[in-house]
């Protein structure tokens, strides 16, 4: 007998939909319908970047479990997840914990503003959120996390001097190093475009760019 595999979400998980500016409609829906109908609703944004040992900036990506229903195994912001029906922003933050493995209790996190995401690029799926997007400095190696298998298929960072360029078109692929979800170490990786989410705002490019503003102390940094 063939045991079915962990969903990497819960479809029924219930979200409160809001409008286009973010005011709430009092209607909860669940995940599911959510994303089949295209309400709004909203989702929180924590991007790792840091300065590795040899003294290079760098960008960290969650790569998303392949069981995700939106844009499975591609690379994406470190962190991501929904606020849930009622929940306060710091409340939202145990996403942090639930995929990467580190407390959520006392980080700095720095405010890089809200996107506004509306993706229809996948069949049967309207998404349409209003991301916070924070920014967290963390040197630490790849070893340091603990993706969890049941939410990510692994971690994985990338030198913001070649991925700016790569986010830019000059480049085909961009080298970094990746850990698998369970993983005791990294190993090297080649990522190529069709690896990350598509955007039409240039999103990684815009966070990328950010973060090496802020790694270098700019006062005001956003995406």
């Amino acid at each position: 007998m063939t045991t079915a595999p962990t969903p990497a979400q819960d479809p029924d998980e219930p979200f409160d939909v809001v409008r286009a500016d973010g005011t709430p409609t009092g209607i909860v829906k669940p995940r599911a319908k959510i994303h089949r109908d295209g309400d709004w609703h909203r989702a929180l944004h924590v991007w790792i970047a840091g300065i590795d040992e040899a003294g290079s900036p760098f960008l960290m990506f969650q790569r998303r479990s392949p069981r995700k229903d939106t844009w499975p195994s591609r690379y994406d912001a470190t962190v991501g997840g929904h606020y849930r029906t009622g929940e306060t922003h710091a409340e939202t933050l145990r996403e942090i914990e639930e995929e990467i493995g580190i407390s959520p209790e006392g980080l700095a996190l720095q405010p890089l503003g809200v996107r506004v995401c509306a993706n229809e690029a996948e069949a049967g799926i309207i998404d349409r959120e209003l991301q916070d997007v924070y920014l967290l400095r963390d040197d630490r190696p790849l070893e340091a996390f603990r993706p969890h298998p049941a939410e990510l298929a692994g971690v994985a960072r990338f030198p913001l001097e070649s991925l700016i360029p790569f986010l830019a078109s000059e480049a085909d692929a961009v080298q970094g190093i990746a850990m698998a979800a369970g993983a005791a170490r990294s190993e090297p990786v080649l990522a190529r475009i069709d690896d990350f989410i598509p955007t039409v705002d240039r999103y990684f490019l815009r966070t990328a760019i950010a973060a090496r503003n802020a790694l270098r102390g700019d006062l005001f940094v956003t995406i």
